[in-house]
């Protein structure tokens, strides 16, 4: 086991080549171009392969190839790139092919800027793209998880034939941290006796998402909603910091969620007894983190890097049992602990020493 001082970037692409990643597929974009680069250099010497496609649009078609033929895949991209791969991956999860994606979010609407942020939740956790699929979205927070989720993307997107995508922002994918460059673990997964690998000495296969009838489309969707409803049961995962006591909660992920922390703990040299919820998993959403805390505390603050967005998933899995309110910041800014602290403050009538 080796550690290094290395870009959140660079940890995910050495976790892809750890996990046995021989084929990337994909087109340089800022922020997250640190990852075509390494695996530029690194993937060739481990055995593997990477083409920069003409573009976006042919790199998720070309994972779609290579995944059929049972190899693990990868692309990686940053919001205005990952748009321009929704119908593809719409396709890769129809024909249920294990590929792992990368969005490293920067700020939009349309061209947007280079700084952190976390708008394309919406995007990534409802589909994206046409049709009734999903993605497993893990959010990883700093740079040793950057590394531990993608090694764990791949054993999940061949675990259930399902596209994983790693989530992160701008800033957790350009800041050096030590990051331990663990071994991959073993792993039971299922044999893959779907692959088409133009071997002759078995029965045909082949791979598609075409119903040529309404009534093969119906029994289609109802075999991925069953899908879905498996992942959603047995993949939801979260951290919970300080809330054996918690009157109140701050539900944040990625980024915010590390700043929350600081927060939390300036809370309670205040008296307030706050706690925080990360979702690790934003689809499948925990919903099972805020069950125990329906008519419990007093309120939640949702911390994002967005116009409200996750802020919908907390209050649904609450139930609308417990006021849920939002601090935000948008275009590249970050929060300071102070002012997320004084929001929650303001926004829950709580009497408290503003002075931090």
């Amino acid at each position: 086991m080796d550690k290094k001082l290395i870009k959140g970037n660079e940890a995910i692409a050495e976790a892809a080549m750890q996990a046995g990643c021989k084929l990337f597929f994909g087109y340089p974009i800022t922020p997250s171009t640190e990852i075509v680069e390494y695996l530029s250099k690194h993937l060739p010497k481990a055995g593997g392969t990477l083409l920069q496609g003409e573009d976006e649009i042919a790199s998720i078609n070309m994972c779609y190839g290579a995944a059929c033929t049972g190899a693990r895949v990868m692309t990686a991209s940053s919001s205005p790139g990952y748009s321009l791969k929704q119908e593809g991956l719409s396709y890769i999860a129809a024909a249920e092919l294990p590929v792992v994606v990368v969005n490293i979010n920067r700020t939009g609407p349309g061209l947007g800027g280079l700084g952190p942020t976390q708008s394309d939740y919406f995007q990534c956790t409802k589909g994206g793209g046409h049709g009734d699929y999903r993605l497993i979205v893990l959010a990883p927070s700093k740079g040793q998880e950057m590394y531990d989720y993608t090694m764990e993307a791949f054993d999940l997107a061949d675990k259930y034939r399902n596209p994983v995508l790693i989530l992160a922002d701008g800033f957790l994918g350009q800041m050096m941290e030590p990051v331990e460059l663990k071994d991959r673990p073993a792993v039971e997964l299922p044999a893959k006796d779907w692959v088409t690998d133009g071997c002759a000495e078995r029965a045909k296969r082949k791979i598609a998402s075409f119903s040529l009838t309404n009534e093969i489309g119906e029994l289609n969707n109802l075999y991925w909603e069953a899908k879905y409803d498996n992942i959603r049961l047995a993949e939801q995962r979260w951290e919970e910091y300080e809330t054996q006591d918690a009157e109140y909660l701050i539900a944040a992920y990625g980024t915010c969620a590390r700043i929350a922390k600081t927060v939390v703990l300036n809370a309670r040299k205040k008296g307030i007894k706050l706690g925080l919820v990360r979702p690790i998993t934003l689809w499948p959403f925990p919903e099972k983190a805020f069950v125990p805390y329906k008519n419990k505390v007093k309120g939640v603050l949702t911390v994002e890097l967005n116009t409200g967005q996750m802020i919908e998933d907390v209050k649904l899995a609450l139930e609308c049992s417990v006021p849920v309110k939002l601090h935000r910041r948008l275009g590249g800014m970050l929060p300071h602990e102070d002012e997320i602290l004084c929001n929650l403050i303001d926004q829950f009538n709580i009497s408290a020493d503003r002075e931090v």
